[in-house]
């Protein structure tokens, strides 16, 4: 599965691309790769040239004809040897994952478990791609439709799951019968590289699947190019307005997800206990650096914030920080330390900006790891929403309690934020549950589930500044994003006759 790596002067492993099967160095431009829990330099990353990304689509184009035309059983079968060879390869893709991100190892495990059910869903391809059928919908007229896939296709990801995030896009796009061209993140970028061998082992056709490590100059360049068909995007949500309206303008299909500031509302009625759990590990799993991590508590009633800060402050102070290659630990680092002097600031900020500071977790220290971008789980009370603390993404271990009066107060609350990406409500009560999901403009919501994340046949994308395009993430709007309708309408004249030419517009006979 390990193809030799290149070596740097100082014999530090490079990481290249993966086009056309194989792998291609490019290494005139490398940035360094750092374990984020030790905070030592462990490879260097290729940026690829316009050049490479070039190749690379052009690899794509030429193999896009065959693969069209292959049929979608064949593709299929494809796909059950490529989930068959992730999940023997679990251990070694989710130790990558830990390596590079610094996220625990049964977070890598969880995140890749989930992306391994996308590549389980495109098994299904033959199914969802039958298209429909009409015979008989005019005097010997037959009317069908089927889902055409669209030629090279790109995806650009981020870091903070370099595995899942990925396979929500190339697993559907190959399947449907696209080649694919990926840009994953140059934080973390071994996942991916693992990913795209054992494709290649899966029998997947040359050039059907590349890989290019890369910055801006790699993104532009996918955005310009007039040979790839559509870009699916997620990020932050300054780069998803910057890829939507750059590809769009470019005349591309574009679905990109931002950024976001999930809410939890916390009722009166709700388990408090199992309501402050739930928090816990949606706030501070993945040192929080996920896009559906909770990062505002909404109690409504100062007794419910008062409960709900006294029960978060006693389950932090048990809360393990460690490396993430202890499974003892429920929280490792964050991934660099440009990201964690950021989210530090925003901790100085919240302080400035005049919210309670109830845990604070900047002056950790891990025994061993020194070095490492190791920040504690920090906790705000009597958060309001003129604070930049609330209005603004941190993507860290921050949770921000703010306290409401009423559910309506709490909705609207999350109602005029910018963001609509995921929500939640802990309750015992139907009624004030269903009102909430029904009336919420938000796109993905949960009942007494704090990480509402949709399973596989299901679709992600939130709403507002959270989502740019008409079309959600994986599942049923994968196959709709990565296709295009046809629909063909056929009659053949029988017995000889002429017929006269017809001037009105066809209706009904």
């Amino acid at each position: 599965m390990n193809a030799t790596p290149a070596k740097n002067v100082d014999n530090t492993e490079i990481i290249g691309h993966f086009i056309n099967n194989v792998d291609v160095a490019d290494s005139s431009r490398c940035v360094p790769v750092t374990n984020p829990a030790t905070g030592k330099i462990t490879r260097q990353v290729a940026m690829a040239s316009q050049e490479t990304v070039e190749s690379a689509i052009a690899a794509a184009e030429a193999a896009f004809p065959q693969w069209r035309d292959t049929p979608p059983a064949k593709r299929a079968r494809i796909m059950f040897k490529f989930k068959q060879l992730l999940e023997e390869h679990a251990e070694e893709i989710a130790a990558a994952i830990t390596d590079e991100h610094g996220k625990v190892l049964d977070d890598a495990m969880g995140e890749f478990g989930r992306g391994v059910e996308i590549v389980d869903y495109a098994c299904g391809i033959p199914e969802l791609l039958k298209g429909e059928y009409s015979r008989n919908a005019g005097p010997g007229v037959d009317s069908w439709s089927e889902f055409q896939p669209l030629g090279v296709v790109a995806g650009i990801t981020p870091f903070n799951f370099p595995a899942m995030v990925p396979m929500w896009m190339y697993p559907m796009a190959i399947a449907c019968g696209n080649t694919f061209v990926l840009k994953p993140s140059e934080k973390d970028p071994t996942a991916p590289m693992l990913a795209g061998r054992l494709l290649k082992a899966a029998g997947l056709p040359d050039g059907v699947f590349n890989i290019v490590n890369g910055d801006k100059e790699a993104v532009d360049t996918l955005l310009n190019d007039a040979r790839v068909q559509a870009i699916s995007f997620v990020g932050s949500t300054a780069i998803a307005e910057y890829i939507y309206t750059t590809g769009t303008k470019n005349g591309k299909r574009v679905q990109a997800l931002g950024g976001a500031k999930n809410h939890a509302i916390v009722m009166p009625d709700a388990d408090i206990d199992n309501a402050v759990s739930a928090l816990m590990g949606a706030a501070y799993g993945s040192c929080g650096e996920r896009c559906m991590a909770i990062s505002v508590a909404v109690c409504v009633g100062d007794e419910t914030a008062n409960s709900v800060v006294k029960k978060l402050r006693e389950q932090i102070a048990n809360l393990k920080v460690g490396a993430g290659t202890d499974t003892a630990n429920h929280m490792g680092p964050l991934v660099s330390k440009v990201h964690y002097d950021k989210v530090r600031a925003y901790v100085d900020l919240g302080i400035t900006e005049g919210a309670d500071l109830v845990a604070d977790g900047r002056d950790l220290v891990v025994d061993g790891h020194e070095d490492g971008f190791f920040l504690g789980p920090c906790l705000f009370d009597n958060v309001s929403a003129d604070m930049r603390i609330y209005r603004e993404e941190i993507f860290g271990p921050v949770l921000c309690i703010v306290r409401a009066d009423s559910q309506e107060q709490a909705m609207q609350l999350i109602d005029d934020h910018e963001y609509g990406n995921g929500t939640c409500i802990f309750t015992r009560d139907g009624e004030a549950a269903r009102y909430f999901a029904d009336n919420i403009k938000v796109g993905m919501v949960g009942i007494n589930v704090p990480l509402p994340v949709p399973v596989a046949y299901h679709s992600f994308g939130g709403w507002k500044r959270s989502l740019f395009g008409d079309l959600f993430a994986y599942g049923p709007d994968s196959v709709r994003f990565y296709t295009r309708r046809k629909t063909i309408t056929q009659r053949w004249p029988s017995g000889g006759i002429r017929e006269k030419a017809q001037f009105s517009f066809p209706g009904r006979q």
